[in-house]
């Protein structure tokens, strides 16, 4: 495969669902494809279907027509094999976090890889995986503050806890829905810089779906999704 193919294409997407005994048509036909190490960024006015171009695009849930491409690779859209393409694949970054209360931070940013090791291997890597958690936390400067339940941290804090998990499983790319909608203005910048630091000193690959125009500008590339379909914002 040529160094130039994207890493990331979607081919044909469309998205219906029914409403009142009325079908609401919200992805119609879309096509996008995302570079190794690019951030693209999805905007679009509050439903519009962004958050469901960015599931059909995870795996999370399965489009009425189209394809998903991983490197070339028609990826499976339903079932086991679509979990552990997902899994291995994507790493995800919502609005409101989606951490687990009962667990501690270390605990919630192991969990994509307890999910994918299996039982086995996980207490056979359980260490390393660990000392792997430990180390994004302290990155993200949760040193302090890994053994903290999320009700004990802030919305900054749980969502850094967030973006380390995403990235516990080395995930190809990154998908992230409206990370910074969930914060205040300086907080929000905070997350703007973490993300935007993976993406210019790891080459992380990564598709945002966003409301923050300033998040937009600092993309690489602005696609605006607009009755149904993408548009160069």
């Amino acid at each position: 495969m040529s160094d130039h193919a994207p890493i990331l294409s979607v081919r044909g997407l469309f998205k219906s669902y029914r409403m009142a005994g009325r079908e609401i048509a919200v992805l119609r036909g879309v096509d996008l494809d995302l570079q190794r190490g690019e951030m693209l960024a999805i905007v679009g006015h509050s439903g519009s279907g962004k958050s469901t171009l960015l599931h059909q695009i995870g795996l999370l849930d399965r489009p009425d027509g189209g394809e998903v491409l991983y490197c070339g690779e028609v990826m499976p859209l339903v079932g086991a094999r679509a979990a552990l393409a997902r899994n291995r694949r994507f790493g995800f970054v919502f609005q409101f976090y989606h951490l687990l209360p009962e667990f501690d931070a270390v605990e919630n940013v192991l969990m994509p890889a307890m999910i994918l090791q299996g039982a086995g291997e996980w207490r056979r890597r359980k260490r390393e995986l660990r000392q792997r958690a430990e180390t994004l936390l302290a990155r993200f400067g949760l040193a302090e503050r890994m053994h903290h339940r999320p009700p004990q941290l802030s919305g900054g804090e749980r969502q850094r806890v967030a973006i380390a998990r995403s990235l516990m499983n080395e995930p190809a790319i990154l998908l992230c829905d409206e990370p910074t909608g969930n914060l205040d203005r300086n907080t929000a910048a905070e997350v703007r810089t973490l993300l935007g630091e993976l993406n210019r000193v790891d080459q992380q690959s990564m598709v945002v779906v966003t409301h923050d125009r300033e998040f937009a500008a600092d993309a690489d590339r602005t696609l605006e999704l607009l009755d149904g379909t993408l548009r160069t914002s």
